[in-house]
C-alpha cells in the first residue's frame, strides 16, 4: 500500500509539473538572480535588530531551499523553508499579494523554492518572512518521508544519506563537524612543520599492515593491482629522500568484516618524523587529539553518560602492554610462545581463540578481549610483541619486544606508532618471516615483502616516528557516536536483494 501511496503521489506531482509549464514557468532553472542570504543570518540579524532597537522590518530578504512544511489555512499559508543554516516560517496572505493563489498550490513539501520578502514576528513569537515574491527552482518529483520529524530506520538512513541529511540535523551536523575535525589535524600538522602529501591508491604491493587487499586489473599495464592497505611505505621512502617531517590524509582499502568500528574504506591520517622516536609521538599524539578537541567542540571534555565525562588534555596514561595483559586476564604471552599455547591458555580462561590462527593474531584476539573495553580514559598501551609489529624497531636491550604503542579512548583504538625499524637487514628478515607466515600458516593478513621499499631503505632512513591515527574514529570520539556509520556520509552496506 505504501507503494501504491507513493506511486499516486509521483503521479500527482508529475501532473503538477505540467500545469507548473503551462503556467510558462521553467521548474528546473539554471539559475536564480538574487542576492541570496542564509536562513541563520537573517534569523541572528533580526534577534540583533530587536536588541538594539534598530527597525528592519521594511528590509527586504531573499532566501532559497527546500519546503519542509505547509499549512493553508482559508486564504492565509505558512511554510517552513530550510537551507544549510536553519529554517524559518513563511506566511502567504491572498489578498495583500501578486503572487498567484493557483501557482502556490502547484508547490509541495519538497520542492526548492526562492523567496523575497520582509521579516516580522507572529503572535506566537516565532520570526517569520512574510513573502512577496517566490521562484520555483525544484520541483521534486517523490515525496519526502511521512512525518518529516527524521527518518528512524537506519538502513535507509544510510543507504540514502541525502534523506537523512535533509531530515535530521544531527547527520548534517556530524558531517559538518567531521570536515572541521579533518582541517583541524591539517592546521595542527602544518604548524609543527610538517609537509602534506599524496602517495599511490594503486599499488603493485599492499605492504605496509595486516590486512586482506581489495584487487583489481589495469588493461594497459597488463598486471594486477592492489588498493592500497597503508601510506606507510610510500611515505617512508619520502622520508629516506630528506622530508624530514612528512604525512599523509588518505583513504585506506581493506578487505574486512564491517562492524561498529570498522568498514571496508576508511582515512587515516599517518606521519613520519625524522630523528624521533615513539616517545616524541606520543606527545603528539595526546596534543593533537587535544588540539583539535578544543578547536572543534571548545574543550577537552568527552560526555560518557550524561553526569560524567573524561578529559582528552595531557597528559594521558600510559601502561605497559604485557603488565595490563597479565592483570586484566592472567595471562603473561612471554610464557605461550606458540599459537597450540597461547590459544589452549585463552581458552582456559574463556576467552574465544583458534590455535590454527597465527600467534600474534591470537595475541590481538586477547587484547581486544581482555584489555581493550577497560580502556575508557585516553591510554597508551605501550611495547608490543616482534610478532604483532614487522615494521617496528626492537626496544634497547630486547630481542622479543618493540617500541610500538596504541592510543585508547572509551574502548576503542584511535592510534597506532612505532619506533620505525631502518635497519634493512632486520626489516628484510622480518618482512619474509611475515610472507613465510601467509604460505605456511594461512595468514592471509600478514604483511608483504615489498623490494622497492627495501631498496629504498637500504640507501638509509634515519630514525623516524612514524604514527597512524584512525580519523573516522576520531570524528566517532568527538561527535560522541559509538557506530563508525554514523561518521561516513556513504558507509559500505550489503546489496539489497
Amino acid at each position: 500500500m505504501e507503494n501504491l501511496s507513493e506511486d499516486r503521489i509521483i503521479k500527482d506531482r508529475i501532473e503538477k509539473l505540467e500545469k507548473i509549464k503551462n503556467l510558462n514557468i521553467d521548474p528546473y532553472p539554471s539559475r536564480w538572480d538574487s542576492e541570496r542570504k542564509l536562513i541563520g543570518d537573517i534569523l541572528d540579524l533580526f534577534i540583533d535588530s530587536e536588541d538594539s532597537d534598530k527597525n528592519i522590518s521594511n528590509d527586504n530578504f531573499s532566501i532559497s531551499g527546500r519546503i519542509m512544511a505547509k499549512r493553508g489555512m482559508g486564504k492565509v499559508v505558512f511554510m517552513d523553508l530550510k537551507d544549510q543554516s536553519g529554517k524559518i516560517q513563511l506566511h502567504y496572505k491572498d489578498e495583500e499579494n501578486d503572487i498567484s493563489k493557483e501557482f502556490l498550490d502547484l508547490l509541495d513539501i519538497g520542492d526548492i523554492i526562492g523567496v523575497d520578502g520582509s521579516l516580522f514576528r507572529t503572535r506566537r513569537g516565532e520570526i517569520t518572512l512574510d513573502l512577496k515574491k517566490i521562484a520555483l527552482l525544484t520541483k521534486a518529483i517523490r515525496p519526502l518521508p511521512d512525518k518529516w520529524s527524521g527518518l528512524k530506520d537506519s538502513e535507509i538512513r544510510y543507504r540514502q544519506r541525502y534523506l537523512d541529511l535533509i531530515s535530521n540535523d544531527e547527520s548534517k551536523d556530524i558531517a559538518i563537524k567531521r570536515s572541521k575535525i579533518v582541517s583541524s589535524v591539517r592546521n595542527f600538522m602544518n604548524k609543527r612543520g610538517f609537509l602534506e602529501v599524496e602517495t599511490p591508491i594503486l599499488v603493485d604491493i599492499p605492504a605496509g599492515g595486516r590486512a586482506i587487499p581489495f584487487e583489481t586489473f589495469h588493461n594497459t599495464l597488463d598486471k594486477n593491482l592492489f588498493l592500497r592497505i597503508a601510506t606507510e611505505l610510500h611515505l617512508k621512502k619520502l622520508i629516506v629522500g630528506g622530508i624530514e617531517k612528512v604525512y599523509e590524509i588518505g583513504r585506506l582499502f581493506r578487505n574486512e568484516g564491517i562492524d561498529h568500528d570498522h568498514n571496508p574504506e576508511f582515512t587515516t591520517m599517518e606521519s613520519y618524523e625524522s630523528y624521533e622516536d615513539y616517545n616524541t609521538v606520543m606527545e603528539m599524539v595526546e596534543n593533537l587529539v587535544s588540539f583539535v578537541a578544543k578547536e572543534v567542540n571548545g574543550t577537552t571534555k568527552i560526555r560518557i553518560s550524561e553526569d560524567k565525562y573524561i578529559d582528552l588534555a595531557p597528559p594521558w596514561d600510559r601502561i605497559d602492554l604485557r603488565d595490563t595483559i597479565i592483570k586484566n586476564t592472567g595471562i603473561d604471552f612471554l610464557e605461550f610462545k606458540t599459537s597450540d599455547l597461547l590459544s589452549q591458555k585463552m581458552i582456559e580462561k574463556g576467552y574465544v581463540a583458534d590455535p590454527k590462527e597465527a600467534w600474534g593474531v591470537l595475541l590481538d584476539r586477547l587484547i581486544s578481549q581482555g584489555v581493550e573495553t577497560k580502556l575508557i580514559k585516553p591510554t597508551f598501551l605501550l611495547d608490543y610483541p616482534i610478532e604483532m609489529s614487522p615494521l617496528a624497531k626492537l626496544k634497547p636491550g630486547s630481542k622479543e619486544i618493540v617500541e610500538r604503542f596504541e592510543a585508547f579512548v572509551l574502548g576503542h583504538e584511535l592510534a597506532n606508532a612505532f619506533s620505525e625499524l631502518n635497519d634493512p637487514i632486520d626489516q628484510r628478515n622480518r618482512f619474509i618471516e611475515q610472507e613465510n607466515l601467509r604460505k605456511n600458516v594461512g595468514d592471509q593478513e600478514a604483511d608483504r615483502l615489498d623490494e622497492d621499499f627495501l631498496v629504498s631503505i637500504e640507501h638509509g632512513m634515519p630514525p623516524t616516528g612514524g604514527l597512524g591515527i584512525g580519523i573516522d574514529r576520531l570524528v566517532m570520539l568527538l561527535t560522541e557516536q559509538d557506530q563508525i556509520r554514523e561518521v561516513l556520509l556513504f558507509p559500505q552496506l550489503r546489496s539489497r536483494e
